[in-house]
């Protein structure tokens, strides 16, 4: 594409508004409409064979490749398609499977953007595990969404934070951006997703679907803080990108202006969709909790 029409693509990516007016209810048909529209007139049609990826010189092309985030990222996004064209084979209408066929296309081209950048920077690998489909489908399209609800919010002011700090050189950060931006549009289907499904399914199996809810984010949660698998295991790499990431830049941030810019991020880059699409809230509520709570680090004082 010459560079008005990467423009054009990006500009489309990140500013969407359904046609239908006035509100509309998470069980009406127009919902689900809008919600299988998302994705696909919002899609940035770019091409991970012809992304430019900018040569670096020796100190940063060490620091990228010293980050310990490259196996579970490129597991994660395997694992993600997987679960969600396991869940989009359950589905039958033929609109919200296509939306999640499509969504799992998107999680492929990232595995296949994250592959090229090791290629590029000759980045060692551990050998791929095999991966088989969750038994019950919903279950780990659900396991997914949450997870990528999570890992988004921090990996959004961590992008942000290594962009400023120069971590990341701003060639690197260009390139990657219409990924990190792409993962806010499938946690937006998600979270609506969610609304939909909720509000549809019949009265009887809602307090079943709602232990089922609660039982994920324990899961998740249970991850997350080591106790299933260790931090540096990879056979289950829902948990932790994000977290050894930060690791990583431990040195550079500061706990506060992390989630304040994680906020702030998570804010602009929602900005731009419809505003009667419910925005994913469980971890900005959470963020604002906890900054209450953190302090900013003391700077030492310049002369």
């Amino acid at each position: 594409m010459d560079d008005s029409a990467v423009v054009t693509a990006d500009f489309n990516a990140r500013h969407w508004r359904f046609a239908t007016p006035g509100p509309i209810a998470p069980g009406a048909p127009a919902y689900l409409l809008m919600l299988t529209q998302l994705l696909r007139e919002t899609y940035n049609p770019y091409k991970p064979a012809v992304l430019d990826w900018p040569k670096l010189d020796a100190p940063t092309r060490e620091r990228i490749v010293s980050l310990p985030i490259w196996d579970i990222a490129v597991q994660t996004e395997i694992k993600a398609a997987m679960r969600i064209e396991a869940y989009a084979r359950t589905i039958e209408h033929p609109a919200l499977r296509d939306a999640l066929l499509h969504m799992a296309g998107e999680e492929s081209r990232h595995r296949d953007v994250l592959s090229r950048l090791v290629a590029a920077y000759d980045i060692p690998m551990q050998p791929e595990p095999s991966y088989t489909p969750p038994r019950d489908a919903e279950w780990g399209f659900m396991v997914t969404g949450y997870s990528e609800c999570i890992d988004s919010f921090f990996a959004y002011g961590l992008f942000e934070m290594a962009k400023r700090s120069g971590y990341f050189p701003p060639e690197l950060v260009e390139t990657f951006e219409p990924v990190v931006q792409e993962e806010g549009r499938h946690i937006l289907f998600f979270t609506n997703w969610m609304a939909w499904h909720r509000a549809t399914m019949p009265g009887w199996r809602r307090p079943w679907f709602a232990l089922k809810t609660a039982a994920v984010w324990v899961f998740l949660i249970w991850e997350r803080i080591g106790i299933a698998r260790s931090v540096d295991g990879l056979e289950n790499a829902d948990a932790n990108f994000t977290m050894t990431g930060s690791k990583a830049l431990a040195d550079e941030m500061d706990p506060a202006v992390l989630l304040d810019i994680c906020l702030a991020e998570d804010k602009r880059r929602m900005a731009g969709y419809d505003e009667r699409l419910l925005r994913p809230t469980t971890m900005p509520r959470l963020a604002r909790f906890a900054r209450r709570f953190i302090r900013p680090k003391k700077r030492p004082a310049t002369i």
